[in-house]
Protein backbone atom coordinates (compact mmCIF):
# COMPACT_ATOMS: atom_id res chain seq x y z
CA UNK A 1 0.00 0.00 0.00
CA UNK A 2 1.36 3.14 -0.84
CA UNK A 3 2.83 5.78 1.86
CA UNK A 4 1.82 9.26 2.50
CA UNK A 5 4.98 10.64 0.49
CA UNK A 6 4.29 8.05 -2.19
CA UNK A 7 3.10 11.04 -4.67
CA UNK A 8 6.41 13.16 -4.16
CA UNK A 9 8.37 10.06 -5.00
CA UNK A 10 8.76 8.04 -8.75
CA UNK A 11 7.96 4.99 -9.53
CA UNK A 12 11.11 3.73 -8.58
CA UNK A 13 11.07 5.68 -5.27
CA UNK A 14 13.44 8.18 -6.41
CA UNK A 15 12.67 11.98 -4.93
CA UNK A 16 10.45 14.04 -7.63
CA UNK A 17 12.19 17.01 -8.88
CA UNK A 18 11.19 20.35 -7.34
CA UNK A 19 9.03 22.63 -8.94
CA UNK A 20 10.76 25.39 -10.60
CA UNK A 21 11.05 28.15 -8.95
CA UNK A 22 8.38 31.35 -10.35
CA UNK A 23 10.18 34.71 -10.91
CA UNK A 24 8.26 37.30 -9.10
CA UNK A 25 6.73 39.88 -11.42
CA UNK A 26 7.96 43.20 -11.79
CA UNK A 27 6.88 45.69 -9.75
CA UNK A 28 6.29 49.50 -11.25
CA UNK A 29 5.88 50.92 -8.10
CA UNK A 30 8.55 53.92 -7.49
CA UNK A 31 11.35 51.99 -4.74
CA UNK A 32 11.53 53.58 -1.27
CA UNK A 33 13.25 56.55 -0.54
CA UNK A 34 16.58 55.13 0.84
CA UNK A 35 19.55 57.16 2.37
CA UNK A 36 22.48 58.46 -0.07
CA UNK A 37 25.05 57.76 2.68
CA UNK A 38 26.82 61.02 1.60
CA UNK A 39 29.09 62.79 4.66
CA UNK A 40 28.63 65.98 5.55
CA UNK A 41 31.84 67.78 6.72
CA UNK A 42 30.99 70.94 8.83
CA UNK A 43 32.41 74.01 7.56
CA UNK A 44 32.57 75.97 11.10
CA UNK A 45 29.89 78.38 10.03
CA UNK A 46 26.72 78.02 11.52
CA UNK A 47 24.69 79.28 9.11
CA UNK A 48 26.44 76.82 6.62
CA UNK A 49 26.23 73.76 8.21
CA UNK A 50 22.64 73.96 9.54
CA UNK A 51 21.63 74.10 5.42
CA UNK A 52 24.02 71.27 4.98
CA UNK A 53 22.22 69.49 7.62
CA UNK A 54 19.03 70.17 5.60
CA UNK A 55 19.86 68.28 3.20
CA UNK A 56 19.67 65.32 4.99
CA UNK A 57 16.25 65.57 4.76
CA UNK A 58 16.22 64.49 1.38
CA UNK A 59 17.57 61.17 1.90
CA UNK A 60 13.72 60.78 3.44
CA UNK A 61 11.91 61.73 0.79
CA UNK A 62 10.87 60.53 -2.54
CA UNK A 63 12.27 62.24 -5.49
CA UNK A 64 9.75 64.59 -6.38
CA UNK A 65 10.08 65.98 -2.69
CA UNK A 66 13.86 66.31 -3.51
CA UNK A 67 13.72 69.43 -4.86
CA UNK A 68 11.69 71.63 -2.20
CA UNK A 69 14.64 70.36 -0.20
CA UNK A 70 16.91 71.85 -2.70
CA UNK A 71 15.72 74.83 -3.30
CA UNK A 72 15.70 75.82 0.23
CA UNK A 73 18.81 74.44 0.70
CA UNK A 74 20.29 76.69 -2.32
CA UNK A 75 18.31 79.50 -0.39
CA UNK A 76 19.91 79.52 2.57
CA UNK A 77 23.12 79.54 1.01
CA UNK A 78 23.03 82.11 -1.18
CA UNK A 79 21.54 84.49 2.11
CA UNK A 80 24.13 82.95 3.72
CA UNK A 81 27.20 84.48 1.02
CA UNK A 82 24.44 87.93 0.42
CA UNK A 83 25.14 88.28 4.29
CA UNK A 84 28.31 88.05 4.26
CA UNK A 85 28.86 90.46 1.58
CA UNK A 86 26.76 92.88 3.47
CA UNK A 87 28.92 95.97 4.97
CA UNK A 88 28.51 95.67 9.02
CA UNK A 89 26.17 98.59 10.28
CA UNK A 90 28.17 101.29 11.99
CA UNK A 91 29.27 100.82 15.43
CA UNK A 92 26.86 103.56 17.65
CA UNK A 93 28.63 106.76 18.87
CA UNK A 94 28.44 106.86 23.05
CA UNK A 95 26.36 109.64 23.73
CA UNK A 96 28.30 112.51 25.29
CA UNK A 97 27.52 114.72 27.74
CA UNK A 98 28.37 118.28 27.21
CA UNK A 99 28.02 119.84 30.41
CA UNK A 100 30.24 122.81 31.30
Amino acid sequence: MPGPDTAQRGEAGEAAAPAPAVPPAPSFDPAPPAPLGVARTTTGHAGVDARLQRLADADHLAADGHTEVYEDVHRGLRDELTALDARPAPAPTPAHDNRS
